[in-house]
C-alpha cells in the first residue's frame, strides 16, 4: 500500500505532540519540516529511498550538518507517528566538536555591555529579563515561569518534557524581579509580559536583544538568549568544577549535552598550551 501524506495526518501528528506535553515552538518547527517535505515530494508516494533523497537534498543546498538533522530528526519523528518507521534514514555523522567557534561565543564583558546600552536605552524590562537568563540559564522557552510567585520564594519550579526541576534565583535578582513587578502593578503570575499582558514570544525577545548590538558593540552572531544561557554554563562550571551538578540545573538527561556548552575557543586552549611551560 503506497503512503502518501495526508493533511489529516499533520492535524493528529499535532494533537500526538499536544498531547507529549512539547513546547509550541519544537510543534510548529516539527509541522514545518515535515510541511518542507510534503511540499517537496508533491504528492509522490513516501518511501525510504525518497527520504534519502531529501536528505541528499538538504546537503546539497548547503544546509549544516546539525540543521540537516533536525530537519531530519522532525521528519523521522513524523515516519514513526504514522508508523512508517521502515521510510526512517539515518542522520549526518557529525564529528565531535573540539573548540567553539569565537565568533559565536559571547563573553562576560560583551554580555556587561549588552545591559549598559540596554539601560542607556531605558530598556528596563529588557535589562532584567537578559538579566534572569544570564543569571539562572534558563531557556527562553521557560521564562514564562518567573512569576511573583517564583521571585519572592527565591525559587522557580520548571515543567517541561514531563520532567519538573527547581531553579534558585539569586537574592539580588529576586528583589529587582519583585521591584520591577510592583513597579508594573504585577501581583501574581507572569513577570514578563507585553503591554497587553501577553506572555513574550520568543520572536520578540530575539528581536529586542538584536536591536542592542550595534549600539553594544556586540556582533549579532553572538546575541541570542540561548547564548545567554551557554555563558552562564561556561561561568557556573567555572566556579564549581562540577559537571553533573550543571547538568542537573539546565535540565539535561545527558552529560555529552552539557558538555557541548562547555567546549572551549581555540584561544583559550592555546593560553593552556602555552601554561604548561613544556618548550624551552
Amino acid at each position: 500500500m503506497e503512503k502518501r501524506i495526508m493533511e489529516g495526518q499533520l492535524a493528529a501528528f499535532r494533537q500526538w505532540l499536544l498531547e507529549e506535553e512539547r513546547e509550541p515552538a519544537t510543534i510548529e518547527k516539527y509541522l514545518r519540516e515535515v510541511e518542507l517535505f510534503a511540499t517537496w515530494m508533491e504528492g509522490q508516494p513516501v518511501t525510504k529511498e525518497q527520504v534519502a533523497r531529501w536528505k541528499a537534498h538538504l546537503t546539497a543546498s548547503g544546509f549544516r550538518p546539525g540543521t540537516v538533522n533536525g530537519k531530519l530528526s522532525a521528519l523521522n519523528k513524523f515516519l514513526s507517528f504514522l508508523g512508517w518507521s521502515d521510510c526512517r534514514v539515518k542522520y549526518l555523522r557529525i564529528q565531535r566538536r573540539v573548540f567553539r567557534n569565537t565568533d559565536r561565543e559571547l563573553t562576560k564583558d560583551e554580555y556587561l555591555r549588552l545591559l549598559g546600552t540596554a539601560q542607556e536605552m531605558g530598556r528596563e524590562r529588557l535589562t532584567l529579563l537578559i538579566e534572569t537568563i544570564c543569571a539562572t540559564g534558563i531557556r527562553v522557552s521557560e521564562v514564562r515561569y518567573i512569576t511573583m510567585e517564583a521571585a519572592q520564594a527565591g525559587r522557580a519550579e520548571i515543567t517541561l518534557k514531563g520532567k519538573i526541576r527547581v531553579i534558585l534565583l539569586p537574592g539580588k535578582l529576586c528583589r529587582k524581579l519583585v521591584k520591577y513587578a510592583r513597579k508594573r502593578k504585577i501581583t501574581s503570575g507572569e513577570i514578563f509580559l507585553t503591554r497587553s499582558g501577553r506572555s513574550l514570544s520568543r520572536r520578540q525577545i530575539w528581536a529586542e536583544m538584536k536591536a542592542l548590538c550595534t549600539k553594544a558593540g556586540v556582533e549579532r552572531s553572538k546575541v541570542f538568549p540561548h547564548n545567554l544561557r551557554h555563558l552562564f554554563a561556561r561561568l557556573f562550571y567555572r566556579a564549581c568544577r562540577d559537571v553533573v551538578k550543571l547538568a542537573d540545573i539546565l535540565g539535561h538527561s545527558s552529560l555529552d549535552t552539557t558538555r557541548i556548552y562547555l567546549i572551549s575557543t581555540g584561544a583559550e586552549h592555546a593560553r593552556q598550551l602555552e601554561r604548561l611551560g613544556l618548550v624551552s
